[in-house]
């Protein structure tokens, strides 16, 4: 994702880390940086809304790049009305849209917002493991067919919806 002339050529690569609070947005900031949730620089995590407001994270192998953890969409702290003026969305170069197992309302809302600003976005599905590990009790469990299923569920939910009725 990541090449080698973005870190030389002196050109800074903003990339947002959204989507619901809950969802893995500072887990994954850290996996991507190389470090463990409990290293010193490390976003913090936690079972209780932890991102309070937007902080950047530098990439340690490419200064140029950084990530800048929000806030999770759809809390009374970040209304989805009022998000994207409150992380100042449209500063952002690339997003990263983190949402655990499905694809949410406030998910769609984030992939619109940047489709009309016209740039580009990763999906990411977090805690795939836990539905595999519930998953696995059944007696016909393919882990296989568990992750294309929800493959296809984030692909299905993420086409543009039709206001036809």
């Amino acid at each position: 994702m990541i090449k080698e002339p973005l870190g030389m050529n002196g050109i800074t690569l903003n990339i947002a880390i959204t989507g619901e609070t809950g969802s893995g947005k500072s887990t994954f900031v850290n996996a991507f940086r190389g470090v463990s949730d409990d290293d010193e620089g490390a976003a913090p995590t936690g079972v209780t809304e932890c991102t309070m407001e937007v902080k950047e994270y530098f990439h340690p192998n490419y200064p140029n790049v950084k990530f800048w953890d929000l806030p999770g969409v759809g809390t009374p702290n970040f209304p989805s009305d009022t998000y994207l003026e409150s992380v100042g969305f449209e500063k952002f170069d690339f997003f990263i849209i983190i949402s655990a197992v499905r694809f949410k309302e406030n998910d769609v809302k984030l992939v619109q917002e940047i489709q009309r600003m016209k740039k580009k976005f990763y999906f990411v599905c977090s805690k795939t493991d836990d539905v595999i590990n519930a998953e696995r009790k059944k007696r016909d469990f393919s882990e296989e067919e568990t992750l294309t299923k929800i493959r296809d569920d984030c692909v299905q939910d993420e086409r543009p919806r039709s206001d036809a009725k």
